[in-house]
């Protein structure tokens, strides 16, 4: 029985994961919940669960993770916070089940030289899929990594279509029931770009090695392609239940987490081009990534702020991606990676891209 402990354990990675261990409870333990709000049902989840062990906040969270004896830290938490959890979870030992990419990418290779090899299980579903198609070879017979993507609700559309969307037709998103941010990034490509610094981090391939293509029915999951031209793929219909499953319990699957896909019926998958004129976000992310230092913690942080006000009314549907844009532009690199110096280098991205969003106003 492997014992989890599960953060961010009210949003929707987190209630799935639940949801998993709950039909499987002779494989899985929960033994601490973490989560930054919603403290009644984080109290009626342990009481379920039968949990002693809770943590509210990231900073609680990281000590929980480093107090509670455990094999799998699950984090689910959203946003960069996710950071001191992850690099506790790995001080620590623990198998880190990685949902929160934006710790990976913002702690780039502070995270990757604490982590050993096979220590982080990738919980997004395109790592999650890369991962297992990845089992079919070996590293040196990888010719590049395919992430799939959906397109989001505007795919197809132009650049100048695209200047009037409101904040509700960005959260009505095709395929994934997801929070604001991280579905406005998806209807964005940013979510995408941070993806592909992920896959980067995560499998060690290089930039010019990693490609992004449409796939609107969202069935394949990503994929890998290799020196002798075979690609294998990753195919299933849509439902985090099952990455999440292979997070808790890698490399083994568990049985009934998802349904098959049907071949007796007839179906069309489809794979287009991305139009980068219309969804700038993946090259400038890919750009970000290539610098490394603090530069993908800015365009996190940047973004974050970008997609805040466009809520709140302030600022236009691309001029998210521009503002961000901007923001890295003026990023100066400044000594070593730390802890210390990531977080000013948030503060600073924050607090530029604030000002630039009160100049469009």
């Amino acid at each position: 029985m492997r014992r989890v402990i599960i953060l961010g354990s009210t949003g929707s990675i987190g209630v799935q994961a639940l949801d998993v261990i709950r039909a499987n409870p002779t494989k899985f333990e929960v033994v601490g919940l973490g989560a930054n709000s919603k403290r009644d049902e984080v109290h009626a989840q342990a009481e379920e669960f039968s949990v002693d062990d809770i943590a509210f906040g990231a900073a609680d969270a990281e000590q929980l993770v480093r107090t509670v004896e455990a094999d799998v830290v699950l984090n689910g938490i959203t946003g960069s916070v996710g950071l001191g959890p992850t690099l506790a979870a790995l001080e620590t030992g623990r198998t880190l089940a990685l949902a929160n990419k934006e710790s990976l990418i913002v702690g780039g290779d502070l995270v990757k030289r604490l982590a050993k090899p096979g220590q982080i299980v990738p919980v997004d579903s395109e790592h999650s899929a890369i991962a297992q198609a990845l089992r079919s070879g070996t590293s040196d017979e990888v010719r590049r990594l395919v992430l799939t993507a959906s397109g989001g609700p505007f795919r197809g559309r132009t650049r100048e279509s695209l200047a009037k969307v409101t904040p509700a037709e960005a959260l009505a998103h095709p395929t994934w029931d997801m929070g604001l941010v991280i579905t406005t990034n998806s209807a964005t490509l940013v979510n995408k770009g941070l993806e592909v610094i992920e896959a980067h981090l995560l499998f060690d391939v290089p930039y010019e090695r990693i490609d992004v293509v449409v796939h609107p029915q969202s069935i394949v999951h990503s994929m890998v392609e290799y020196i002798d031209g075979s690609t294998i793929a990753q195919a299933s219909p849509p439902n985090m239940r099952l990455p999440i499953s292979l997070g808790l319990d890698w490399p083994h699957r568990v049985s009934g987490v998802g349904r098959p896909l049907d071949w007796t019926t007839a179906s069309t998958w489809s794979f287009e081009p991305l139009d980068s004129d219309a969804f700038p976000a993946v090259e400038l992310a890919k750009t970000v990534g290539r610098a490394g230092g603090a530069y993908p913690a800015v365009f996190n942080a940047a973004n974050e702020q970008a997609v805040a006000a466009f809520h709140a009314g302030g600022l236009g549907f691309v001029d998210i991606v521009d503002t961000v844009r901007r923001v890295v532009d003026a990023h100066t690199p400044d000594g070593e990676l730390t802890l210390e110096s990531l977080a000013e280098a948030e503060s600073w991205a924050r607090a530029t891209a604030d000002r630039l969003i009160a100049g469009v106003r």
